[in-house]
């Protein structure tokens, strides 16, 4: 199911990656950076999902390491690498967290 934003925890399940290996990869890479409400909840977008599929394919299927997938996202080598996120996308985020402040 697409949804608009993924909690960390969502995005675990899906992925079968623990919290910590999300936050550390978050801080490698520029690209994984989701955005945040008012309480440090991270939401993370479709296009963080196919980020982090594709570094989980490049660190645990191809070996490559974390400098060499840094490099190769870099230079723009990998066909599906997903784009950087928009400002428009963090706006939705914070929305996101308005409403919920506002429906509890």
């Amino acid at each position: 199911m697409t949804k608009l934003y993924y909690k960390i925890g969502e995005v675990c399940e899906l992925t079968g990656l623990r919290p910590s290996v999300l936050r550390f990869w978050e801080k490698e890479f520029k690209q994984l950076r989701p955005s945040k409400s008012g309480g440090g909840q991270r939401f993370y977008t479709e296009k963080h999902l196919e980020l982090v599929r594709l570094l989980m394919k490049m660190l645990y299927e191809e070996k490559y390491t974390i400098d060499g997938a840094k490099k190769k996202l870099k230079d723009g080598t990998v066909d599906d690498a997903p784009s950087e996120p928009c400002r428009h996308d963090e706006l939705k985020a914070e929305l996101a967290d308005i409403l919920n402040i506002l429906n509890s």
